[in-house]
This record gives structure tokens, C-alpha cells and sequence, in this order.
């Protein structure tokens, strides 16, 4: 047993579009913020509060290309991937550091048209939405990884 396991499994928001970025050769990486929240209320004050954390999304290749063509800023995501932890040095000399979930495989949830259409067609009371089912795509052969061989009992 290799006694390791990196996953994440994010389902939030996107705060931005795609980056892309091409490279000689025809590979690709694509680039975008996802938010996720996490919502309680303050015991004492009794108020709502949330708190949003953001997660850095690297995607490579087919896939990237994927999400720049269909997903936008406010779009719902589901990713799964690994941290990957990077550093670089920034212009001013200081070395950076970063955090990063390398996809390996993703569903698109919803879009932020669908969001804004299903809440403008919706009569005011109506507490009975339309659920629309989610849109996922099929990821093309080679997105994900192949799984490692491991030991895992379950």
C-alpha cells in the first residue's frame, strides 16, 4: 500500500472565464478561479454568515479547450484532480507561492444563463421549481488519468 491519497472534489462557482494558454506542439492549459462557500449562522449574533474560499483550476489540453468553449464566469462546476503546489519568482524578486487542483475529470452543473432564465420564468410563490437536469457533457478519451494500482482495501 503507497499510504498516500491527493484528491480534491470541488462543486462551485466559476469567478472568471477561461485563461488559455497554447504552447508549441499543441499542448494547451487553461486557467480559472472557482469559489465555494461555506454558510453558518453566528450563534451569538444569530446572523447568517458566509464565508467563500477560492480554489485555483488548472486544466490541460482537450479539456481545457472544453471548458473555455462552454463554460463562463457564474457557471456551477463539479472538478476532481489533485493538489499541486508551485513556486515561481515574481518580479519584484520575491519567490511566490501557489496552490493549485489539476483536473482530471469534470461536469458541468449549470450555466449562469440557465440560473438567471430558470429564476425569471418562475411566478413569485411558486415554491415548486423546474429542475432542469444537469448538463454533462461526455469528457473525450484521454481527459482523465489512467488510475494508479494501489493496495486500498475498499
Amino acid at each position: 500500500m503507497s499510504g498516500t491519497l491527493n484528491k480534491v472534489m470541488l462543486i462551485g462557482h466559476l469567478g472568471d472565464e477561461v485563461k488559455m494558454h497554447y504552447f508549441e506542439g499543441g499542448g494547451s492549459i487553461g486557467r480559472f478561479p472557482i469559489a465555494t462557500n461555506e454558510t453558518y449562522t453566528n450563534k451569538q449574533t444569530g446572523e447568517r454568515v458566509t464565508n467563500t474560499d477560492w480554489h485555483n483550476i488548472v486544466v490541460r489540453n482537450k479539456a481545457a479547450e472544453i471548458c473555455e468553449k462552454y463554460l463562463s464566469k457564474g457557471d456551477k462546476v463539479y472538478v476532481e484532480g489533485r493538489l499541486k503546489n508551485r513556486q515561481w519568482q515574481g518580479e519584484d524578486g520575491n519567490t511566490r507561492y501557489t496552490t493549485e487542483v489539476h483536473v482530471q475529470e469534470f461536469t458541468f452543473l449549470s450555466t449562469k444563463k440557465e440560473s438567471m432564465a430558470n429564476n425569471q420564468t418562475q411566478p413569485s410563490g411558486n415554491t415548486a421549481a423546474p429542475v432542469n437536469p444537469p448538463v454533462q457533457p461526455k469528457t473525450p478519451t484521454g481527459v482523465s488519468e489512467p488510475e494508479q494500482e494501489d493496495d486500498l482495501p475498499f
